[in-house]
């Protein structure tokens, strides 16, 4: 287990970077794992896959598919793991403050 600290608050990631406590996910939460997953900042194409994301899941339940990704937000696949290097599941998803997904590792 690791730890980030966001507000004097530290929280708990899992062995694969996800929040153990996903209903305490903010934007300067978002940051924090993506400063882990080392990306510089993220930009307005980072936040639309994310926001996309998270909006999926809490309708949902579950995370978008890749295909949905990036139908929805109009990236192609490649773009998408240039904006997160972990890919759009492990990468986004974690900065997105979701459960891991099944099946991620």
């Amino acid at each position: 287990m690791s730890f980030i600290e966001v507000k004097g608050i530290k929280l708990e990631l899992d062995d694969n970077g996800f929040l153990k406590e996903p209903e305490k996910w903010t934007e300067e939460v978002a940051i924090a794992i993506s400063i882990r997953q080392n990306l510089d900042k993220l930009n307005k194409d980072h936040w639309k896959v994310i926001n996309h994301i998270r909006n999926y899941y809490l309708e949902y339940n579950v995370p978008p598919t890749v295909r949905r990704i990036t139908k929805e937000t109009g990236f192609d696949i490649k773009y998408i793991y240039e904006l997160f290097p972990l890919g759009p599941i492990k990468g986004a998803c974690a900065i997105a403050g979701l459960p891991q997904p099944t099946g991620c590792v």
